[in-house]
């Protein structure tokens, strides 16, 4: 909820540090401080260029990705910063680009067809003419779904093929549409997992001739949702195009009233087995009181293959390298160390963040001796959105003090708290650090048009205001400031209030 009371809008001009109700001191000075900064000398939206139209996109293990983040490490390191680092880890696959990809229907009319590939399948063999087939797999057992993919393996043989109908789409403007969220139904534990079913019927694709496999890209108004090939090998999976529903559901129709449609691709893919390393980028403000008391922020540098991940989530890496930035050009010097991370294969399952959990942090009952000296983590990954409320894993006296920290901007839209429990993974990198047990932020943002863009073709620049990312990079600035500074440590959960550990699954 936007906090729009008067009292929170605060006098730039007063010198004296304010108390609010709840008793913390806000350093209004520095905010001045970091407002006049973020306003004046702003280089948040030249960084999101940087990282989406020149390093876009940046795929895990790709090159891409790889030069954004040596582009990061040198630019935190020309800003002043210390420990400025690059810290491999093994991703486990090789990376994966898409350099050509060409697609048309040939018969029984000739049109060009809107498309994007999926990461890590496989080229096709040159140029490949052949019909459509459409198959439509069971949903049901692992044994239904063996019958059925032993039925039909002569009719894949050769063919470009369609598996499932067109999704239903209801279209809608673009700047209306918005993720859906929700709890999934409860699971029939005799139903194969979409993990599962997939792989089975990739390497059965694979196995049986196919040429081509079409995915549905089941968006409204031409938008393409990503789709990618999860056991990362070319060996498991068919050349993968990823369709525009329209065209999908063109193919569909003409197929049902019993027509040879015959579609040309020719895709070149290319593989780099160095890309089984790849970087999480690290960089510090050493505190010049607690130097051992850390701050963290962060936010994933990796994207989808399918558009230049602009909105998921350079504009995110942009706002906290921008208010790290901010803190440092404005000569301010926390008592505390702030400690920034950009993180890899976010998309893949938050293995970045992970990766560095294990190797630095341990977990609250098993804790390496970092855990202790990293007070909390915030993060961010909803959007090129400014930011509109915290979202904190700590004790209620930790969202008093977020919540208070942020206050003094309810001007650009912030304000208020809330809490969650759960220490299961979830849908960001910040699950990594409360999975472990160390007390999360999470900078919740203004959605805008994010739902229609992230995992699509639209995630690009196009999307991102500059207005609402100097609003967001000057919030996280002050923030962490503010947590940096008390002169008490953030209050954290003990023994007895952590909730208990989630295994994962």
């Amino acid at each position: 909820m936007i906090i729009k009371n008067s009292f929170l809008i605060l006098v730039l001009s007063f010198s004296l540090p304010i108390h609010l109700r709840a008793g913390e001191v806000i350093d209004q000075a520095a905010n001045a401080a970091i407002r006049a900064e973020a306003s004046s000398h702003t280089q948040v939206m030249h960084m999101l260029h940087i990282l989406a139209d020149r390093y876009g996109p940046r795929l895990t293990g790709s090159p891409n990705h790889e030069a954004a983040a040596r582009w990061a490490v040198k630019q935190l390191t020309d800003w002043g910063l210390k420990n400025v680092r690059l810290e491999p880890w093994d991703f486990g696959h090789r990376g994966w680009v898409n350099e050509r990809a060409e697609g048309r229907m040939i018969s029984p009319v000739t049109a060009n067809l809107d498309f994007r590939i999926a990461a890590w399948t496989p080229s096709t063999a040159g140029a490949v003419i052949a019909s459509a087939a459409q198959l439509i797999p069971p949903q049901g057992s692992l044994d239904e779904l063996a019958i059925w993919l032993k039925a039909n393996e002569s009719k894949v043989r050769g063919r470009i093929v369609l598996l499932g109908k067109a999704a239903a789409i209801n279209p809608v403007p673009a700047d209306k549409e918005r993720a859906a969220i929700g709890m999934p139904p409860p699971r029939d534990p005799n139903r194969l997992l979409a993990n599962q079913r997939e792989e089975m019927i990739n390497k059965w694709l694979v196995a049986s001739g196919a040429l081509v496999r079409l995915y549905d890209g089941a968006g409204a108004n031409g938008i393409i949702h990503e789709v990618h090939n999860r056991t990362f090998e070319a060996v498991n999976a068919p050349p993968g195009v990823i369709l525009r529903n329209e065209d999908y559901g063109r193919i569909e129709r003409l197929l049902q009233d019993g027509e040879d449609v015959r579609l040309e691709f020719n895709i070149a893919n290319h593989w780099y087995p160095e890309g089984r390393t790849t970087y999480n980028v690290l960089a510090e403000i050493p505190g010049v009181e607690k130097p051992d008391q850390v701050i963290m922020l962060g936010a994933h540098l990796d994207s989808w293959n399918l558009a230049t991940g602009a909105t998921d989530n350079a504009a995110g890496v942009a706002m906290m390298m921008e208010a790290m930035r901010i803190i440092q050009a404005a000569g301010l010097k926390p008592a505390r160390t702030i400690r920034i991370g950009l993180w890899s294969a976010e998309e893949e399952g938050l293995l970045g963040s992970q990766a560095y959990v294990r190797e630095h942090l341990g977990s609250f009952e098993n804790p390496k001796p970092d855990f202790s000296r990293v007070l909390c983590y915030f993060n961010i990954d909803a959007g090129a959105g400014s930011v509109r409320s915290v979202l904190v894993f700590g004790p209620e006296s930790q969202q008093t003090v977020l919540r208070e920290a942020v206050a003094p901007f309810a001007d650009m839209g912030v304000g208020g708290s809330s809490a969650f429990l759960s220490r299961a993974l979830g849908s960001t990198d910040s699950s990594s650090f409360s999975h472990a047990g160390v007390s999360t932020i999470d900078l919740m943002q203004n959605f805008a048009d994010y739902g229609s863009t992230h995992h699509t073709n639209l995630d690009t620049i196009e999307h991102a205001t500059p207005e609402e990312l100097i609003k967001g990079a000057t919030v996280i600035a002050a923030a962490i400031w503010h947590v940096a500074q008390r002169s008490e440590p953030l209050p954290l959960f003990d023994k007895s209030t952590m909730p208990p550990p989630v295994p994962e699954h």
